[in-house]
Order: C-alpha cells, then structure tokens, then sequence
C-alpha cells in the first residue's frame, strides 16, 4: 500500500512539476492524434457526407466495407501498416517505417471510418427530413451534402471531438509501426505500457492521469456542445436520451 501511495504521490509531482520528459510524450501524443484527425476528417467528412445524400449501386458495398472497417482490432490496422511501409512492401522506399509519419497514418486509418459512418448517419437522417425539399430548390449532390452537413453541424463537431479521443487512446497500431523509440516515437498509451513492464509506475500513472484528464476534456467538451445545440435549437438542454458513439449506417 505504501509503494502505491508513494508512487501516486510521485506521479502528481511529476505532473505540477511540469516535467520535461513527462511534456515531451504528452506533446508527441497530442501532435500525433491531431494530424491524424485532421487528414481522416478531411476525408471521412466529404465520403460520410456524399454516402449520406447519394444513391447509387456500390453505395451499400461501400458503407458495409466501411462498417467492417470499424471492428478491425487497431494490432491488424498496424500490422496492414507495417507490412505496406515494410523494406519489401509496397510503400518501403518511403522509409516511414518507425517514424512519426508511420504513427499518423495507421491512426488516420483508424480513425477514418468512424468519421466517415457518423457523418453518412447524421446526414442521412437530414437528408431523410429535409433532402426533397431541398433538392426541389435544384441543389446538386455536392451542395445538398454541403447544407445538410452544415445542418448536422453540430453532430459534425461531436464526431470530430471523438475521434480525436479514439486516436489518442490506441495503443497498439502506433506501437507496431512506430516501435515506441524514445524522443521519437513515444507517446502516451506505449509508453504507458512501458513503463509498467519495467516497473516505473510513477512515470506510467503520471502519464495514465494526464490521458484520463484529457479524455475528460473532450467529453466536457462534447457535453457543451449538446447543450449549445439544445439552447439553439429551443429544447430543454439535458432532456435527450444518449445516443451510442458509433452507430451504423444503412
């Protein structure tokens, strides 16, 4: 009990002591996540949006590889990754292979198809209320999809904020392809797993509570943002019933 209480006890000054190996994960993490999510959402958000509104004959293959897409274990997305940025794969003359590029494409994989199946049903379910009328005013596809997303946008900014908390909480993908170098490649979740094999649990905590806190942020913040939406919209905030995080398309 009291190898527990002191390392709880060194894990929180590490913390308010700001220190600088402590920082220096926490900043790759957060750099990491945030390119990541910037590249899936620039493109998760045209696809979702497009499968939303179009009607075509691949469109259900698309959605059901996309919805299969979101049960691969994150160890498969990294192991796909590595065998493509491999010396004898496909992509090796890139030589991303344990680098931060390698990280930030194994958690945009990650993270594209749950962006790209939150968009399609938030813009489906627009499109379901307001599509006819709109297409009636003669709206193509690329403009109703552009004014139904922006209808939904408020479900768009909670999408956003989740995968953003779905890539900076894996583990295993950007441990296989970035194979957790020191200054390089470390971040939080790996080095978590770290320094609990070695038995530096001071350092893995520390880094555990700085996690937990910024998951608690984004669900602060996702909580805003449904309050805002009910205020705007006229509703009593606080009355919805909570809807799952992913949700299938159809």
């Amino acid at each position: 009990m009291n190898s527990l209480t002191d390392s709880v006890a060194t894990a929180l000054q590490l913390i308010v002591a700001l220190d600088a190996g402590l920082l220096a994960i926490v900043g790759r993490s957060l750099l990491v996540s945030a390119t990541a999510c910037a590249l899936a959402c620039s493109a998760g958000l045209v696809l979702g949006a497009c499968l939303g509104v179009a009607r075509f004959s691949m469109r259900p293959v698309l959605l059901t590889l996309l919805n299969t897409m979101l049960a691969v274990p994150s160890v498969v997305v990294g192991l796909l990754v590595y065998l493509l940025l491999s010396r004898s794969g496909p992509l090796g003359f890139l030589g991303w292979l344990f680098s931060f590029k390698a990280m930030v494409l194994a958690q945009a994989l990650l993270v594209f198809p749950v962006v790209a199946v939150l968009t399609c049903q938030a813009v489906q379910d627009a499109q379901d209320k307001h599509g006819e009328q709109i297409e009636s005013l003669g709206a193509g596809l690329w403009l109703r999809s552009l004014l139904l997303a922006w209808d939904e946008r408020f479900a768009l900014l909670t999408v956003l904020i989740a995968s953003f908390g779905r890539a900076i909480s894996e583990v295993g993908a950007v441990m296989i392809v970035g194979g957790n170098i020191e200054g390089f490649t470390r971040v939080m979740t790996t080095a978590i797993a770290l320094e609990t094999s070695k038995g530096d649990l001071p350092l893995a905590l520390a880094l555990g509570l700085v996690l937990l806190l910024v998951v608690l942020a984004l669900n602060a913040l996702i909580a805003l943002l449904r309050w805002w939406r009910d205020r705007q919209e006229g509703r009593v905030p606080g009355t919805e019933l909570p809807t799952p995080l992913i949700q299938g398309a159809s």
